[in-house]
Order: C-alpha cells, then structure tokens, then sequence
C-alpha cells in the first residue's frame, strides 16, 4: 500500500510531502489499518481549520482525503507522523 501526506500551512505555510510503500515493513499491517481508519471520516474537499494550522491531504490507493488541525484523531496524527518521518 502507498501512503501519501502532503501538509500545508502552518506559520511559514511551507509545504512538505512525503510518501511510504508498506510493502515489505514489519508494521505494514499496523499502517495499512490506520490508513484505512484515517480515511474513514476524512473529507474529500479541503478541510477548514483554525488560523496558522496545518492542513493535510492523505493519498491511499488512489483516494484522498483532507484534513486539518487541531481536528485529527490520535490515529491520524500517528500515520501523517511516520509517513512524514520515514516517507521519501
């Protein structure tokens, strides 16, 4: 599975991407599961947050969704922060 986080925003409003292919990874089941619930509740159009917060759009298998802080699940904030991290 591709997982795909690009984030927007924030104070400098620098854009940052990253991507992960779960294939071959000791946690890939771990990840493929909260991509899967990240998704769920997820829009399809851009999301509103508050003033200087970062936005995200999350790319799995050929669905995205948008999101924003401070309005992420403890799930969601775990998958952007690895993918952010170990992504290419």
């Amino acid at each position: 599975m591709r997982i795909a986080i690009t984030r927007t925003g924030g104070y400098a409003g620098i854009e940052r991407r990253a991507e992960l292919d779960t294939c071959g990874r000791p946690d890939a089941t771990h990840l493929e599961a909260l991509a899967h619930r990240a998704l769920a509740p997820g829009r399809e159009a851009p999301a509103r947050g508050v003033p200087d917060a970062f936005h995200y759009e999350i790319k799995v298998n050929g669905r995205s969704v948008h999101l924003a802080d401070p309005h992420l699940t403890s799930e969601q904030r775990e998958l952007i922060r690895t993918v952010l991290k170990e992504g290419a």
